[in-house]
């Protein structure tokens, strides 16, 4: 039977992936590692490729040197978001392209040869340790060569925790590093969809009363609950497109998860109106702490 793989999920009126393809993307929790497969282990391989250059050319060359020779791989991406460059980045491995053009996506196929030339790019998307950051990242994951400035302002203004908690959307954990500055915290949970992120933060944040799970926050925080206080800076993209539900469901998670009485603190970029979403979940026991420099950090109380 021949091996199948998949990476993200393509439009289905695009695409239609084979039954039983092992899931490979970092944001789907429980998919496997591409970068965990043996080399030439898959017959045929889908990809929905990421935006961003590096990382969408470290995804094209772990695919195709999990690829047998003889293999094919379909990769497509909306036009606006790297479609366009898709033929050009995998002529340059030394493939020779076939490319088709269907609903603002670009869809090119390609059969695995011999002697492709794979090394930069699967080392310019490897995890590193970053000297600006001090921190283990990876390109692809959120703010992974910078501090982002709302997460900057939320631990700039951040009180000294006690008790249980939780940061939702973690990324790398440079908030939790805050956190767990106060001994009076006894145990911290970090959530993250993406398996890159996870992996970075549990070398990151190597500390006893800390605990990194790979889930999605939409669906609850990974059964937490009676929590003390919930620290976040969540996410308002999903695949490029801007998704002002992706905070409002991390709203209510943080809220399922605080005892009577637990805190939120939350940060957000300003044009985000988040009020509505922080009152259907804590009534009238929401503050704006400070606004600044294009973000609003919030208490709430449950």
């Amino acid at each position: 039977m021949d091996a199948q793989g998949l990476y993200g999920l393509p439009p289905r009126e695009l695409v239609e992936p084979a039954p039983g393809a092992v899931q490979f993307s970092p944001l789907i929790p429980g998919a496997e590692a591409l970068d965990a497969r043996p080399d030439q282990s898959l017959d045929h391989l889908t990809i929905l490729a990421p935006p961003g250059t590096v990382e969408r050319r470290h995804v094209l060359a772990q695919g195709l040197r999990a690829l047998k020779v003889g293999g094919t791989m379909t990769v497509l991406a909306p036009k606006a978001k790297g479609g366009s460059r898709l033929a050009k980045e995998l002529k340059a491995f030394g493939l020779e392209v076939a490319e088709d053009a269907r609903r603002h996506h670009r869809i090119c196929d390609v059969v695995r040869t011999e002697g492709l030339d794979l090394d930069e790019a699967l080392a310019a998307g490897a995890p590193r340790l970053s000297p600006e950051l001090g921190l283990w990242t990876q390109p692809g994951v959120f703010s992974w060569d910078r501090i982002d400035p709302g997460t900057a302002l939320l631990l700039g203004r951040l009180p000294a925790q006690t008790g249980a908690g939780a940061d939702l959307g973690c990324g790398l954990g440079l908030l939790a590093h805050g956190v767990l500055a106060s001994p009076a915290v006894t145990r911290l949970t970090l959530i993250d969809i993406d398996r890159r992120a996870v992996e970075c933060a549990r070398r990151n944040v190597n500390e006893p009363r800390a605990e990194v799970v790979w889930a999605d926050v939409r669906l609850g925080a990974a059964g937490l609950k009676d929590l003390d206080f919930v620290v976040m800076n969540p996410p308002f993209h999903d695949g490029g497109a801007e998704d002002r539900a992706l905070g409002a469901a991390f709203i209510a998670s943080a809220a399922q998860a605080l005892r009577s009485g637990g805190k939120l603190l939350m940060v957000a970029n300003r044009h985000l109106p988040y009020e509505a979403a922080l009152r259907d979940s804590f009534g009238t026991k929401v503050k704006l702490l400070v606004e600044e420099g294009g973000y609003k950090l919030y208490e709430a109380r449950r």
